[in-house]
């Protein structure tokens, strides 16, 4: 299976990162969690999980090519890696083409222009904000629950990972 092969390939891409390993599958499974809760299947279903696995790919290029894991460098190398790995896994043409999209716009909001981008966008937010949470204050959380989800189900799971029900009206 595609997404078996795919996770395995990033395992050893950041073998030497376990923080990468540990962080792309809290965000699969977010990304999982809302897909179910928005009764997302098939294809776009598949797209948003490889999305998710493969999201961060390109850290490790991007600090051999430029001494930076800045958002920049990332959106820049990660695109080739998945291509090459998704292509392994046997991949259609037409899947490695919107994944790589995705991976190389995944620090950027702006670019979403679908759903199967809108929910890694959210899974990634709420791994990033729960990974800050004890330098974060309930107000600044809550905005950033109002401007960066739009799926039901991605709002709620923010809110209630973070702690926030009572916070956030």
């Amino acid at each position: 299976m595609v997404i078996d092969q795919t996770i395995e390939e990033m395992k050893q891409v950041f073998r030497d990162l376990p923080y990468g390993v540990e962080h792309t599958l809290h965000v699969l499974g977010y990304a999982e969690t809302i897909l179910d809760g928005e009764s997302i299947t098939g294809r776009v279903r598949e797209t948003t999980a490889l999305a998710a696995v493969l999201h961060d790919i390109g850290f490790v290029e991007a600090k051999k090519k430029h001494g930076s894991m800045d958002a920049p460098y990332q959106e820049k190398e990660g695109p080739p890696v998945a291509e090459a790995i998704l292509k392994r896994a046997g991949a259609s043409q037409e899947m490695i083409w919107r994944v790589c999209y995705i991976v190389g716009h995944h620090h950027t909001q702006a670019s979403i222009d679908g759903i199967d981008f809108q929910i890694l966008w959210e899974a990634d937010c709420i791994e990033n904000l729960m990974y800050n949470r004890e330098k974060l204050d309930n107000p600044y959380l809550c905005q950033k629950v109002q401007e960066n989800f739009k799926t039901e189900t991605g709002r709620a799971l923010a809110i209630k990972q973070l702690g926030l029900q009572d916070a956030c009206q």
